[in-house]
């Protein structure tokens, strides 16, 4: 996407909700550098900048702020120390509560009470409460809309508020389904919902996507969501919900059109010059170069939104520790687990596209110099390479203090929904089919020859945590599955299958959000 476009959307999404407040002495005027939700509604402009904010709430899943929960990118910490790809590095030098919270989760210590579990849920519920701002104002015929327009933004916008929920989904298994702007200052919460509403909202809201999108943006939009991004989403929502007859479809439906490929490299999937690639389906898009050079100051977490840089802080948390030794000073606190780098097959190029160890170059942020990697900036031995290497040594793609970065989330790729329809297929008898995808498609780009796994459904599993590491689905893959007793052994307890509701949601809607069981 334009990289100004979130940038946009976080400052008209301050604007666009700010309430009515006293004027002088005259309590019927507004005050002149002020709107309001009726005020600001009218243009395609004013549409545009309500999307975009609605987008942006995708930026702070993994946000850093002071003001607001205090948060320090906790999406990692939910969504790779929880897995078995990713560890705590002990070497960071940290005890902060931010690290010891990424330490509980590192040991499958879910607590209601904790940061992460309430940023998450922050993050996807401003998101979709901006999302049906977007949806009730383009319908209530006060706007300058045109017919084409209208269903336009309402199907961006449906786009988005089923990637939010099917992510609610995915964390809590029940949570609220909030498909309406809540009003009433005495009716504001919203109750679990059952996971069949959850599915049919969110399949009937990327569907509405899927016939309202366009095929593709122009070149100042690249990155907004699309009615093929819509179609794959669909796929994938389906195997979730194991109707694997229609992920089939929507997945040779999404292969017919032609719109994707696999890159033909597996490292320049991640590289900063090749961002919004041949392989993305969806990415969430990070700004650069304008930059204050301020990583508490991330999108629109913070009353200084308007400065904000729009990276992410992926360098700042995932590069080797500072405190180690490494002369990039990062915090370092993700690692790859031993048990990831064994998983990789001798030869299996995506092993030096994703993890440093011994013997490799070092690439420090913007710096193309390289440096011998040490095995002592990390309790792993190893270090994450992918999003970095060599490709990513370049100083435009990080701010000038090298705390943040502007290359992009690779949320969704063609890469996993071709491993889902191979899963769709296998699952649905057709063996032979899905084996063929994976070792024709996926392993040949990894330079390996056909799997020698028997069990088609173990041969999956292994591609798929292989080929995915470091991106945010092992650990939804693991709970979907219900392999959480064969990955952490006497760890694991059937409750984690999903996390705990925040303890001050639930106290917020005076019980009416019923906590998971266990928690």
């Amino acid at each position: 996407m334009n990289k100004n476009i979130y940038i946009r959307g976080a400052i008209l999404a301050a604007i666009a909700t700010f309430m009515i407040v006293q004027a002088c002495n005259n309590l019927d005027l507004q005050p002149l550098d002020k709107v309001t939700t009726v005020t600001y509604y009218k243009t395609a402009n004013d549409f545009d900048g309500a999307i975009f904010s609605a987008y942006s709430s995708m930026q702070d899943i993994w946000g850093t702020s002071t003001e607001t929960l205090n948060e320090r990118g906790e999406y990692w910490s939910l969504s790779l120390t929880t897995t078995d790809d990713v560890e705590v590095n002990t070497k960071a030098g940290n005890s902060g509560g931010d690290y010891n919270n990424a330490r509980s989760l590192d040991n499958l210590f879910l607590r209601a009470s904790d940061t992460p579990f309430a940023a998450l849920y922050t993050q996807i519920y401003e998101g979709i409460l901006r999302a049906n701002l977007v949806i009730e104002a383009a319908g209530n015929g006060t706007n300058s809309l045109t017919a084409e327009q209208k269903t336009k933004y309402v199907a961006e916008a449906k786009f988005l508020r089923a990637f939010y929920h099917f992510l609610a989904l995915q964390a809590w298994g029940t949570p609220p389904l909030v498909l309406e702007v809540k009003k009433d200052i005495n009716n504001l919460a919203v109750g679990n919902a059952t996971k069949d509403q959850l599915y049919t909202a969110i399949l009937a809201d990327f569907k509405d996507a899927f016939a309202g999108l366009p095929a593709k943006w122009d070149a100042s939009n690249t990155g907004r969501a699309t009615k093929w991004a819509a179609r794959a989403y669909e796929g994938k929502v389906n195997v979730w919900k194991k109707d694997y007859a229609a992920a089939i479809t929507a997945f040779e439906d999404v292969r017919k059109s032609g719109v994707y490929k696999l890159m033909a490299n597996y490292e320049d999937v991640f590289s900063f010059t090749k961002e919004n690639n041949s392989e993305s389906i969806f990415e969430i898009q990070y700004g650069g170069p304008f930059s204050d050079d301020n990583l508490w100051v991330f999108d629109d977490t913070h009353s200084e939104a308007f400065k904000a840089s729009q990276g992410t802080g992926r360098v700042w948390y995932w590069d080797p520790s500072g405190d180690a030794g490494n002369p990039s000073g990062g915090l370092g606190w993700f690692i790859p687990t031993k048990n990831l780098v064994d998983e990789f097959e001798k030869g299996d190029t995506r092993l030096n596209g994703s993890i440093y160890q011994a013997g490799d170059d070092f690439y420090d942020r913007g710096n193309s110099t390289p440096i011998p990697y040490l095995t002592s900036w990390s309790s792993s031995g190893f270090s994450i390479k992918k999003y970095f290497g060599k490709a990513n040594a370049i100083p435009a793609a990080y701010s000038p203090n090298g705390q943040a970065g502007f290359n992009n989330e690779r949320y969704y790729r063609y890469a996993e929904m071709l491993l889902l329809y191979a899963e769709a297929l296998i699952e649905s008898g057709k063996t032979a089919e899905g084996l063929a995808v994976i070792n024709n498609e996926i392993r040949t780009r990894a330079g390996l020859k056909a799997t020698t796994i028997t069990d088609a459904r173990k041969a999956l599993r292994h591609e798929k945590r292989v080929e995915m590491a470091f991106e945010p689905h092992r650990w939804y893959d693991i709970t979907r599955w219900g392999i959480g007793k064969e990955v952490f052994g006497a760890k694991w307890d059937d409750k984690y299958n999903v996390f705990p509701f925040p303890q001050a949601e639930i106290n917020r809607s005076n019980g009416l959000l019923k906590q998971n069981t266990g928690y």
